[in-house]
């Protein structure tokens, strides 16, 4: 299977993990030799409610006994896309009541910027330096890492970029601006939060020039932080809020949601002003539901604090240097990318799976499913700090 793998499934790396995957269940993934791997990546950040969760499962099962596809996005009526956006409305502020479900968080960050352009008619769009929204054009446009961008360049025209934090380089938000796009924890720059009410005072400018404001939350939503969407800890509701990863239950979807009068704009002036055959598809619709439901009806996102401090508690050694983000959004980093990327090479090796940041070498990403259990967490954080011995011997 291997060799099928590497020469006909294209590849994004010359190294890929390769570990050829029998089946997975909660906080366990096993591979085709039935050695069992404890998950504290959950698919990158996707997998909240760990792998094959019961209700996730039992609400995909009952809508493939009702129907599948039947119709291109937005004209027939189909319960589970229509109760999942309206669930999401009850758990977000007024400003925030109406959902365009699509395919991925990528395509939903195409989604919102389209938006902010159509509904303000200005054009510029205001990124942060080190921020990573997705790869397809336009979300790639917004990135802020030349090096990943510069062989796919020209990209969408009139992108300005500030550094994250830097209140200083608020004035270059101007009457000219369609909208600002932030992380509201910058996931691919090494998991940095918001510091001295930084994303409240984007807000205050956004306001003062009449431009919108865009949270991406398609890594930090739905639980991960410990509370439902991470602009809750941070004194600031946006314009556009844009979901994906977590909110499918290990199903791909996205989603850019904003006010009935702002997404009023795409339907007309052209017609059709996105538009997406699969978005909103029953299935996945069925099992986003299932996942929000049981996120919000849970304690998962309480426990997620108390989760975040064991791990505080136990990765304690002289080769980690800090851990950032908050609750179970968690990177750990090291003195090193050649000591980060023993440690993530050896762990799987052992049973552990931990990952990279897409753009700080140094920092092992945790962000296992919001299930894990405090024994689990034990078990995983022992063999990091038994590798991390062996590398300081």
């Amino acid at each position: 299977m291997t060799s099928d793998f590497l020469q006909y499934q294209a590849q994004t790396t010359t190294h890929p993990l390769a570990m050829e995957i029998s089946h997975a269940n909660g906080c366990y993934i096993y591979d085709t030799n039935n050695k069992a791997y404890l998950d504290f990546v959950a698919g990158v950040s996707a997998c909240s409610l760990g792998h094959r969760h019961p209700k996730v499962v039992n609400a995909i099962k009952e809508q493939l006994d009702k129907y599948l596809h039947v119709m291109v996005y937005g004209e027939y009526i189909q319960e589970p896309a229509v109760e999942l956006a309206k669930l999401l409305a009850q758990h977000l502020p007024e400003s925030l009541e109406c959902t365009y479900l699509v395919n991925s968080g990528t395509e939903a960050i195409e989604g919102a910027l389209k938006l902010a352009r159509r509904a303000t008619g200005r054009s510029q769009i205001i990124a942060a330096h080190h921020a990573y929204h997705g790869n397809t054009m336009g979300s790639m446009s917004v990135m802020g890492y030349e090096e990943r961008k510069q062989a796919f360049r020209p990209l969408i025209p009139d992108v300005d970029f500030i550094t994250f934090n830097n209140k200083d380089h608020l004035n270059q938000i101007t009457p000219k601006t369609a909208a600002v796009i932030l992380e509201t924890i910058q996931g691919g720059a090494g998991f940095i939060e918001p510091e001295d009410n930084y994303l409240a005072k984007v807000r205050t400018r956004c306001d003062e020039v009449g431009a919108l404001l865009i949270l991406d939350e398609i890594q930090p939503g739905i639980g991960r932080t410990g509370k439902l969407f991470g602009f809750e800890h941070f004194n600031c509701v946006p314009d556009i809020l844009v979901t994906g990863k977590g909110l499918g239950g290990g199903m791909p979807i996205g989603a850019f949601t904003a006010s009935k009068a702002m997404m009023s704009t795409l339907q007309d002036r052209p017609k059709l002003g996105h538009i997406t055959t699969f978005g909103g598809h029953p299935v996945i619709a069925a099992a986003a539901l299932a996942t929000l439901r049981e996120t919000v009806e849970s304690n998962l996102m309480e426990q997620a604090l108390e989760k975040e401090q064991l791990f505080r508690k136990l990765l304690v050694h002289p080769l980690i240097t800090e851990i950032r983000g908050r609750g179970l959004m968690l990177a750990a980093l090291t003195p090193s990318a050649e000591i980060t990327n023993e440690l993530i090479l050896k762990a799987q090796n052992r049973g552990l799976i931990l990952f990279w940041l897409l753009f700080e070498p140094k920092a092992m990403r945790i962000t296992p499913p919001l299930t894990i259990t405090n024994g689990e967490i034990v078990e995983g954080c022992k063999v990091i700090l038994s590798i991390l011995d062996e590398i300081n011997a």
